[in-house]
This record gives C-alpha cells, sequence and structure tokens, in this order.
C-alpha cells in the first residue's frame, strides 16, 4: 500500500474534482493503455490495471468519500484501520473499540455507517472497441455489434421473486434498507446507521427466489445492435449509446454503452485531421516531360495533370477530395506527393543515350546543382 500512487495523481487530476473529470480523464487513459492497443507492452499493462484501479475507487461515491479521508488507507480491503492496527490500538483496556466509528465521529460521521440499497440505482456502463478501415470511418458506415449485458429477468418481471409471489417488506428495517445501532467507542456509546443484516440494504426480502435469474432480478444476455458511424469519425473517438448499457436496479435508468473506434492503417492513403495524404510515383520521363496521370481518391478517380520539369517531393492539392467532416461542415483535401522514380538496369544502349542526353543539357538545365556547384567554387577559392 505505501508503493501505491495517489488515485488523483494516477488519473491526472487534481482532488475534489468532478464525476464527469474522473470519468473522462479514466476513458482517456484507458484508451491510450488498452492492452488491446499494446500488445506485449508490460509498462502499459501495468498503467491500465492502475487506472482501472484508482477509478474503481474514486468512481464510487463511498469510496470516494473515505478515500478522500483517510487515503489509501480507508479503501484497503486487507486492512486499513482494522484488524489491531496503529500498534496495537485496537484493545483499549478490554473494550470493544470500533475504529471506524472513532473516526466517523472526529471527521463528521460516515465511519462504519452503510446506507440502504433499495432506492433507484443507475445501471453500470459499458465499454466496447470497434475496428473499422480507413474508408469507413471517412464515409461512414454502420456496423453490426454485439453488447454482452444485465436486462431484466423476464421470468419475474425483476422482482427477483419466484413467478406467483411477490417481495415482501423486511420486517427488521421497516423497509428502509438501514437499521440503527448502538456500538460502544472509546468517547463512549454512539448509534450509527448500518446495512440491514436480513435484507441487505434492499428493504425487501424474497422467500421464493425466481429459478431463471436466482433471485438477482437480472440476466446477462447478449444483445446484436446496428450502430450508425458517421463520416469522419476518427481514430479513438468514442460514440456514446444512451441508455444500452447494464440495467438499472430498482427502477433507476439504465446505463450507457461507449464504443471506441479503432482504425486499421490504409496501405496508399494517411490522415490528418480531415485531410488525406498520399505519395504519388512518376517516371523520370513523366517528371520532365509533363504528363496527365490517374490518382485515386475516397471519392474515386480524378485526373491530375504534372507539369513539365516537375521536382521530386512536389505536392499537389486536390480540393474537397478529403474527408467528410462530422456533422457535415464541408470536407478536406487531399494532398498528392510526387516521387521520380529513378530507372534501374539500363542495358548499354540505354546509358549512352541517356549519356548524350545529359551532355546536350549542359549545366544550365539543373539550376539546383548550378547553384550548388557556383556555392563550392566561391568557398573553395
Amino acid at each position: 500500500m505505501a508503493n501505491k500512487r495517489d488515485y488523483y495523481e494516477v488519473l491526472g487530476l487534481s482532488k475534489g474534482a468532478s464525476d464527469d473529470e474522473i470519468k473522462k480523464a479514466y476513458r482517456k487513459l484507458a484508451k491510450q493503455y488498452h492492452p488491446d492497443l499494446n500488445p506485449d507492452d508490460k509498462t502499459a499493462e501495468a498503467k491500465f490495471k492502475e487506472a482501472n484501479e484508482a477509478y474503481a475507487v474514486l468512481s464510487d461515491a463511498d469510496k470516494k468519500a473515505k478515500y478522500d479521508q483517510f487515503g489509501h488507507a480507508g479503501v484497503d480491503e486487507n486492512g486499513g484501520f482494522g484488524g489491531g492496527g496503529f500498534g496495537g490500538f485496537g484493545g483499549f483496556g478490554g473494550m470493544d473499540v470500533d475504529l471506524g466509528d472513532i473516526f466517523g465521529s472526529f471527521f463528521g460521521g460516515g465511519g462504519t455507517s452503510r446506507r440502504s440499497t433499495n432506492g433507484p440505482q443507475r445501471g453500470s456502463d459499458i465499454e466496447q472497441t470497434i475496428e473499422l478501415t480507413f474508408e469507413q470511418a471517412a464515409k461512414g458506415t454502420s456496423i453490426d455489434i454485439n453488447i454482452s449485458r444485465y436486462e431484466s429477468c423476464s421470468s419475474c418481471g425483476g422482482s427477483g421473486a419466484k413467478k406467483g409471489t411477490s417481495p415482501e417488506t423486511c420486517s427488521k428495517c421497516g423497509g428502509r434498507g438501514t437499521v440503527n445501532v448502538t456500538r460502544r467507542t472509546m468517547l463512549g456509546m454512539m448509534q450509527t446507521s448500518t446495512t440491514c443484516p436480513d435484507c441487505g440494504g434492499r428493504g425487501k426480502i424474497i422467500k421464493e427466489k425466481c429459478t431463471s435469474c436466482g433471485g438477482a432480478g437480472q440476466v446477462r444476455k447478449t444483445k446484436k445492435m446496428n450502430i450508425k458511424i458517421p463520416a469522419g469519425i476518427d481514430h479513438g473517438q468514442t460514440l456514446t449509446l444512451r441508455g444500452e448499457g447494464n440495467r438499472g436496479k430498482n427502477g433507476g435508468p439504465n446505463g450507457d454503452v461507449y464504443v471506441t473506434v479503432l482504425i486499421k492503417p490504409d496501405k496508399i492513403f494517411t490522415r490528418r485531421g480531415y485531410d488525406v495524404y498520399c505519395t504519388m510515383p512518376v517516371t523520370f520521363i513523366e517528371a520532365t516531360l509533363g504528363a496527365e496521370i490517374d490518382i485515386a481518391t475516397l471519392h474515386g478517380k480524378v485526373k491530375l495533370k504534372i507539369p513539365e520539369g516537375t521536382q521530386n517531393g512536389t505536392s499537389f492539392r486536390l480540393r474537397n477530395e478529403g474527408i467528410d467532416k462530422l456533422r457535415g461542415n464541408g470536407r478536406g483535401d487531399q494532398y498528392v506527393k510526387i516521387e521520380i522514380e529513378v530507372p534501374k538496369h539500363l542495358n548499354g544502349e540505354q546509358k549512352k543515350k541517356l549519356k548524350d542526353f545529359g551532355d546536350s543539357l549542359g549545366l544550365d538545365n539543373f539550376q539546383k546543382k548550378k547553384s550548388f556547384m557556383d556555392k563550392l567554387k566561391e568557398k573553395m577559392k
């Protein structure tokens, strides 16, 4: 526990960060260090696990409150403040001391108190990734995905009780889900609220459990969904499917599904924002004499005129041949970089003709070389 980093530091946040900030920071790290994106990378795997551990605590209101008060000790399941810690602090002269209650009273309550779980609870979210081709992401598409989630049990309607029966109000807590207990502490007898031991905080007792879900009121099912991928989506961006996550409890809303998009590299195109880049090889003759060549774009073939004397590395811009912008705000461009291919394996006759041709040109036809040679001569004087 002593070697653990501060959970806020792990997520790159300051203490007091909001739930939304915590969720956004976690998603960013989860995408960055996800094992699927970093195969055989032990460092990324460790950071992914560290982020998961931090999020598991800071996304839970009870755990976060304890962590904010006591640090790692407050959420350590293997000891923390209990078990006779603090150098044998657990005895206090034979008194049955509850240190949780002590710290709870010092810091405004909440030590070992438990809340009822019979109120509406939002279902948990589901994270999923999909892989698209370059063109699917650029043009948009629809794709089928399978979501494994908890849904309401159809046999009992989500009640958890056997068909024909209903859950009964817990007689011990009266349906509240909590009971008051009196504990002896170093400060004297104190009363706290704790989870009802009979109903587990649900406020209801199921005497005959549903045979389909075992009394849970929910079952795991796989749902096939068709989702629309908007044109222009980029690598690492996330789509949100509202209400398609795990079932809420006690009438609470369902969670959401977050689908992160991964884009396969393309053999020809690369992307920067909404612009597309590619390299087009041309022959020495085409670059010298000029030519009209066919260029592949995301939207079909177009003609590109290569001017006479085009130099290696020259880029040409094809307007509106790039990627559609999200929400229909126009389209990017395509940039074509020229790569002049020098012929190899010439035979004797070809070499002679090429040399004669070169001799006939003279240095004046090669401005860059002429300029360099002039500078070199000046330097060597």
